[in-house]
């Protein structure tokens, strides 16, 4: 959970997610997990000063939850030079609205995030932790391996040479004195990799979705679950498995779901090792310790459901405190502070996030409908430079 959150803030996270999390975008959007050595095209965010009376209202409760999950992150924020100050006094606030409101109102400035073309508008979607049928051991029923990172693939850190390719990295295997690329998802679906196996599922579909989501857990047969985290990556770009599916006339767009896939793989077993193909991105896990705690994003601290948002950090810092304003699938309002916990492959854009919904079949569900309409407010430390966004290539 999902950064998309773990080992390699950047790549983790990209990961995690590849985030429309599930269905509509992760799905239909492409992403590479932040590991192409050629920068993207950026377009160039706004900050519009603004005040906390533009701000749309809050219910007491989701100000204290908003402000609470924001905090939480704050341990991770202790040598940054932006946030130490305001996050050293933030701890000291009790859990009362009235309190949280005021030092917010005091420490901190309001900012509307706008797009290149001005517009405060902007996509947001959701994402979860699913939890899938699984065992430790190979069964009849259980044959799909999830993989650990494995002993010969080799990651070469770009920005220790470039230090402008921040977060960017190659991974291979070597081939006498060259490192070549490593495999792709098709070839390690069908050949196996030299890594640990961390547990078996029952549908290759499960895997490519846990892929996605960047973590999750698995339902034991003696009623335990495993929960696995990101780790690591193959080093190919991440394709979405629903555009191909809309390629090859077997959905349209609008039709492109986690469920709509699932019933596609279902009716057309023959052609799944085909759609997993399409996909050369695959993801490696480790196993976390078991928790009522939400999976660890980008930031390395546990996300809040409701609470935590996966973001582009070249225009979202991670930390920082955002104001959200959108809208559940089914129309009622989502106003609240979110803590910018996470990140993932496919959240990128000016005004853009993807909520964390929580663990399970019904925060999927929910997650998986999310592609919604909404507004963003950067709340940021009074006196601070505001964060630099690249300019476009």
């Amino acid at each position: 959970m999902t950064g998309c959150p773990l080992k390699d803030s950047a790549m983790k996270s990209a990961l995690r997610h590849l985030a429309w999390a599930l269905p509509a975008l992760a799905l239909l959007a492409g992403c590479n997990g932040g590991e192409s050595a050629k920068p993207e095209p950026h377009a160039i965010a706004t900050y519009a000063p603004a005040t906390w009376q533009d701000l749309p209202s809050v219910s007491d409760a989701d100000l204290l939850a908003g402000f609470q999950a924001w905090r939480n992150g704050c341990e991770k924020l202790k040598r940054d030079a932006v946030w130490a100050s305001t996050c050293e006094s933030a701890q000291a606030i009790p859990a009362d609205a009235a309190q949280a409101r005021a030092f917010l109102q005091q420490n901190l400035q309001v900012y509307g995030l706008r797009s290149a073309e001005n517009n405060a508008n902007g996509l947001i979607t959701g994402y979860y932790e699913p939890v899938y049928p699984g065992s430790l051991k190979q069964t009849a029923a259980a044959g799909v391996p999830v993989y650990g990172v494995p002993q010969d693939m080799i990651v070469v850190d770009l920005a220790s040479i470039y230090p402008e390719l921040k977060g960017k990295r190659l991974r291979g295997r070597l081939d006498g004195r060259a490192l070549k690329p490593y495999d792709t998802a098709e070839v390690i679906y069908r050949d196996g990799v030299q890594a640990p196996v961390l547990a078996w599922l029952t549908d290759p579909m499960d895997l490519q979705f846990l892929q996605i989501q960047g973590s999750g857990r698995v339902q034991l047969e003696d009623g335990r679950q495993l929960r696995l985290g990101y780790a690591d990556q193959n080093g190919h770009p991440y394709r979405p498995i629903g555009r191909w599916l809309i390629e090859q006339g077997q959905l349209k767009k609008e039709e492109v779901s986690m469920g709509a896939i699932h019933a596609w793989a279902e009716a057309n077993p023959q052609r799944v090792p085909e759609l997993i193909a399409s996909n050369p991105s695959y993801v490696f896990f480790s196993a976390r310790p078991d928790s009522n705690e939400g999976p660890r994003g980008s930031l390395n601290v546990p996300l809040t459901a409701g609470y935590s948002v996966a973001i582009d950090r070249k225009v979202i810092p991670l930390g920082s405190l955002l104001w959200l304003s959108t809208t559940r699938p089914d129309g009622s309002p989502v106003v609240r502070p979110v803590g910018a916990q996470d990140t993932g492959g496919a959240i990128t854009g000016e005004v853009r996030a993807d909520l964390f919904w929580g663990t399970g079949a019904a925060a999927g569900e929910l997650a998986g409908n999310m592609k919604q309409q909404g507004q963003i407010w950067l709340l940021w430390p009074k006196g601070a430079a505001l964060p630099e966004v690249p300019k476009v290539p």
